[in-house]
């Protein structure tokens, strides 16, 4: 009982709504709401803030959920190695990533269904560099692949992958960067399309043209991948993108994609997990398949190419 009362604690936090958290529990609204009283009951402290709707946890109930998500964890976890032991690995790995990673996770994740058929995937895509990292840290993702050019600090465990590298990618039509190269301050002079301000992935880009004495201002910002292709298409703006996101879209009819120089910069990207033992069978599953798949070498070709 102990434990279906912490899950109901963990869903409405994860949900901030009762309605939504019962859903997402599979129960009724008042067993779950009645369920959570009989915890506050049991521990003695109010853990939820009652209102005429979810108002937040009180600070004993932000506490309690953090021991609650790792109980939870464990658990999950404990039933992935009982399983593993018994018909070999089964459950469900979750998998959160940054947009520019698109083309590693599928590099993983191939290899991995391949090598355990009975675990399904799951890929959490498009994420901030810190919902990754929160994600891990809560236990609501099993591993991540983000940025590694921070500190992650002693909680997560870190297996890198790949460099991150940029070209300018234009309209072929209007010619935007005739040349074989582009430096980051032509880029800087054209009218740009970037991914919103709040992405990583932007601040990394923000963060080259400030080292070049530069300062990027998009006239079009978008938090999608797909959209700011699409823009580009149209043969109005060019933009900055990673290297890596052309192994997974090519470089559409119509469009040129040009190595930026000048200078030269690559970030480090990486799977992160839980530095917690002992690890989790799933996380340890996938750490120990990336050592041996060879991501950068397989982004540093596009599809197709010798």
């Amino acid at each position: 009982m102990l434990l279906r009362q912490l899950e109901y604690l963990v869903a409405l936090s994860r949900e901030r709504h009762f309605a939504r958290a019962a859903r997402s529990c599979h129960v009724s609204q008042p067993a779950l709401s009645e369920g959570l009283r009989k915890l506050e009951e049991e521990l003695g402290v109010p853990l939820v803030r009652r209102g005429r709707s979810y108002e937040g946890l009180t600070p004993e109930g932000e506490r309690i959920l953090v021991r609650a998500r790792r109980i939870l964890a464990d658990r999950d976890a404990l039933e992935h190695e009982a399983g593993a032991l018994r018909t070999g690995l089964s459950g469900r790995l979750r998998i959160g990533a940054v947009p520019t990673a698109s083309g590693a996770v599928a590099l993983l994740t191939g290899p991995f269904c391949a090598a355990h058929p009975l675990v399904t995937v799951e890929v959490r895509a498009g994420l901030r560099s810190r919902d990754v990292l929160g994600g891990v840290r809560d236990f609501e993702l099993d591993a991540g692949i983000t940025y590694l050019h921070r500190e992650l600090g002693e909680e997560f465990r870190a297996v890198p992958l790949y460099e991150e590298r940029y070209v300018l990618l234009t309209d072929a039509a209007n010619s935007l960067a005739p040349g074989p190269t582009a430096t980051w301050q032509d880029a800087s002079r054209l009218p740009l399309c970037l991914l919103d301000g709040a992405m990583e992935g932007r601040r990394v880009i923000d963060e080259v043209f400030a080292g070049a004495g530069l300062r990027a201002v998009p006239r079009l910002e978008t938090d999608s991948v797909a959209a700011l292709f699409a823009q580009v298409r149209a043969g109005r703006w060019a933009s900055v993108v990673p290297y890596a996101w052309l192994h997974v879209f090519g470089v559409p009819p119509g469009m040129r994609a040009v190595p930026l120089t000048a200078p030269e910069r690559t970030v480090p990207v990486g799977l992160v997990v839980s530095a917690r033992e002992p690890a989790p069978v799933l996380a340890r599953a996938l750490t120990g398949l990336a050592d041996g798949v060879d991501v950068a070498g397989a982004l540093e070709h596009l599809p197709g190419e010798a």
